[in-house]
C-alpha cells in the first residue's frame, strides 16, 4: 500500500462508523428491544422449587415430580419414595427400623442406660439415610442422566454421584481429600487436647506444676492446634461441597458435545494486486501470512 493510503483508512473507517446503517446499532432503541418473546412461566420462579399440590399428588400417582420434591417431601414424611416408587412392601421396614430405633432409644435414655440409647439413636440416623438412599436408586423414571439424581447420590454418599456419571477415577480423589482432612483433624485434635491439659495443668494454682512446657507455650500450641482442628473440619466440608457440586455440573454438561479437533494453521499467502482494494488499484501482488482457528 503506498504511503497516502495508509492514511485514508483512518477517514474511511469514520465514514462508515457514523454513517446512518452503523448509528442504527447504537440508538436507545437497540438497547430496549426485547429478544425473547417467550412467557415466563410459574414453573420457573423459586416459589416453585417445591409444590404441595406436586407432591402429594405424586404421592396419589396423579401426576410424576422431580427426584429433588421427592427428597425434600421425604426429608419430614418418611416413605415418601418408596409410596411413590410403588414399593408398599418397604414401608413396615422402612417404618420398623427408623422408629422402632428412636423409640428405643428414647426409653434406655429416660432410663439411664446412656451408652445403649446413643447406639439405638445412631441405628435410627443410619435406617434414615438408608431409606432416602433407596428411595433415590428407585426412582422412576431411570432416565440417564439425572442431574437432580447425581446430586442426591453425592449428598446422602460421597463420590456415588461420580459413579452415577461414570466418571470412576474422581472417586478415590475425592474420597481421599475427605480422608485426609479427617486424618489431620485426628492428629490435631489429640494435640489440641494434650496443650489444653499441659496449660491447665500449669495454671492450677492448688497443685504445683513440675511440667518441662510453660504455660505460655501450652496456650500458644494449644491455641495453634485447635486453628489447624478446625481447618480440617472446613477442609472436609469444602471438599465435600465440592464433590456435589462437580456431580451436578457434569451430570448437566453429559451430552455436551466436545470436539477435540482444536487447531491453529498458519499458512503462507500470495495477496493479489487486483481490483479488492479500492484504494490501491494498481498494487502488485504481495507475500503475507494467512492464518485458520478451526473449533
Amino acid at each position: 500500500m503506498s504511503f497516502p493510503g495508509k492514511y485514508l483508512l483512518l477517514p474511511l473507517a469514520l465514514l462508515l462508523f457514523c454513517s446512518a446503517p452503523s448509528r442504527a446499532q447504537f440508538r436507545a432503541e437497540a438497547f430496549s428491544q426485547s429478544y425473547n418473546d417467550d412467557k415466563a412461566s410459574p414453573k420457573d420462579t423459586s416459589d416453585r422449587l417445591f409444590s404441595f399440590k406436586e407432591y402429594f399428588g405424586a404421592l396419589g400417582h396423579k401426576n410424576t415430580t422431580r427426584v429433588g420434591t421427592l427428597f425434600a417431601g421425604s426429608l419430614v414424611f418418611l416413605g415418601s419414595y418408596q409410596i411413590y416408587n410403588k414399593h408398599y412392601w418397604k414401608l413396615p421396614i422402612v417404618y420398623g427400623t427408623t422408629l422402632g430405633a428412636l423409640g428405643a432409644g428414647t426409653y434406655y435414655h429416660l432410663t439411664g442406660r446412656q451408652d445403649i440409647s446413643k447406639w439405638c439413636w445412631v441405628g435410627a440416623g443410619v435406617a434414615y439415610w438408608a431409606t432416602l438412599l433407596d428411595g433415590v436408586i428407585s426412582y422412576k423414571p431411570n432416565d440417564f442422566p439425572q442431574p437432580g439424581k447425581a446430586t442426591l447420590y453425592s449428598i446422602l454418599c460421597p463420590g456415588a454421584g461420580q459413579i452415577y456419571n461414570k466418571e470412576y477415577w474422581k472417586v478415590p480423589i475425592y474420597l481421599g481429600g475427605m480422608a485426609a482432612a479427617g486424618h489431620f483433624w485426628a492428629q490435631n485434635e489429640v494435640q489440641y487436647q494434650r496443650y489444653r491439659r499441659i496449660y491447665k495443668e500449669a495454671t492450677d494454682t492448688e497443685v504445683p506444676y513440675t511440667g518441662p512446657i510453660p504455660a505460655s507455650t501450652a496456650l500458644y500450641y494449644r491455641d495453634v492446634f485447635r486453628r489447624y482442628r478446625d481447618y480440617s473440619v472446613l477442609a472436609f466440608f469444602a471438599v465435600y461441597l465440592l464433590q456435589v457440586i462437580d456431580a451436578n455440573v457434569f451430570a448437566y454438561m453429559h451430552d455436551f458435545e466436545v470436539n477435540d479437533d482444536l487447531s491453529l494453521q498458519v499458512t503462507p499467502a500470495v495477496v493479489g494486486g487486483d481490483m479488492s482494494y479500492a484504494f490501491a488499484p494498481q498494487q502488485s501482488p504481495a507475500l503475507g501470512l494467512r492464518m485458520g482457528l478451526r473449533f
